[in-house]
């Protein structure tokens, strides 16, 4: 099973690009996210944990997620390969899901990275949160926030991910196909 990985700030539009190359690529797509909420509404031991960090915009501990996705990737074993949205968003994450990958045995295809200003990441939180019926998405403070915590946590660690292996950065303006279009010719090249 190969992995591709798309990081970015939240609202760059990375769910939109990973439904098209799902379908692209024959891969799954893995929020985590949505792997999370999932945990949350089923009220498991680790959703509730889950749910208090969600709910103000902060992101789970590394450690709790590293064991989230782990058992992630072994329920997606069969898999011809999967598209991660949303994991790794830490460095120390970084190192954890390359540990993951290399105790099964998996290989890191390639790393996407959508770039776009905040100022419009903000347009767009707004206009998703009047059409998502997700509540993280109902508070404008929660949107800054998770736009801090993404310039300050994640964006590090697409640094130090891009010391260690390939990362492509896509500039996430523009029409939903042609940003498309220019992940695509990067996956077939």
């Amino acid at each position: 099973m190969n992995i591709l990985i798309i990081m970015g700030p939240p609202y760059s539009g990375k769910g939109t690009q990973c439904e098209f190359l799902k379908d692209i690529l024959n891969y799954k797509h893995i929020s985590t996210g949505d792997v999370c909420r999932k945990e949350t509404s089923n009220k498991t031991e680790i959703g509730l944990l889950l749910s208090k960090y969600e709910e103000n915009g902060d992101l789970v501990p590394d450690s709790t997620m590293k064991t989230l996705f782990g058992m992630t990737l072994d329920e997606n074993l069969n898999e011809k390969g999967i598209i991660l949205d949303g994991y790794p968003r830490t460095i120390p994450q970084v190192d954890d899901l390359l540990e993951l990958i290399k105790e099964r045995n998996l290989n890191v295809e390639k790393v996407l990275h959508i770039e776009v200003p905040k100022e419009e990441l903000l347009v767009r939180a707004k206009k998703r949160a009047a059409t998502s019926n997700r509540k993280d998405d109902k508070d404008e403070h929660t949107h800054v926030k998770r736009i801090e915590v993404f310039e300050n946590e994640t964006k590090p660690a697409i640094n130090y991910l891009a010391t260690l292996m390939s990362v492509d950065t896509f500039d996430g303006l523009g029409t939903i196909a042609s940003i498309t279009n220019n992940i695509k010719s990067s996956l077939i090249n």
